[in-house]
């Protein structure tokens, strides 16, 4: 559906799109394929809950990038080290929040919103032929 669609910057960078959520797959084989990703570049986040349009999915799979230290995602309490490893967590019910970290940190979560049910991020292809 139209609260489905995607942001009009995947069009202008269908490989990267591509490889972002190719790259959730060879994280997390057996997860089903999320509709959406977010890419935050150098975001402290506080301690929160999600909301919003991604209400309701039960778990979020996140990785870091980048040349970074610290930067862990602190979930209820328990510190965990995602630089280059995906952690599944459900953000709409655990409070999870970003430690300081110092350089370049790139985070990518795959999630998908009430709505979009059935829309496989890995599926889109914006024009692309294989």
């Amino acid at each position: 559906g139209e609260q489905c669609s995607q942001p009009k910057g995947n069009l202008l960078f269908p490989e990267l799109v591509k490889a972002a959520f190719e790259l959730e797959v060879a994280l997390c084989p057996d997860r089903e394929p999320s509709s959406t990703i977010a890419v935050n570049r150098n975001a402290q986040f506080r301690p929160h809950t999600d909301s919003g349009a991604g209400a309701g999915q039960s778990t979020s799979l996140i990785v870091g990038l980048g040349d970074y230290a610290g930067g862990e995602l602190v979930v209820e309490g328990v510190k965990k080290d995602i630089r280059f490893k995906g952690i599944e967590f459900n953000g709409w019910k655990e409070r999870h929040w970003t430690l300081p970290f110092q350089g370049e940190r790139y985070s990518l979560v795959w999630f998908t919103p009430i709505g979009c049910e059935g829309v496989r991020g890995i599926d889109l292809t914006f024009g692309i032929t294989a």
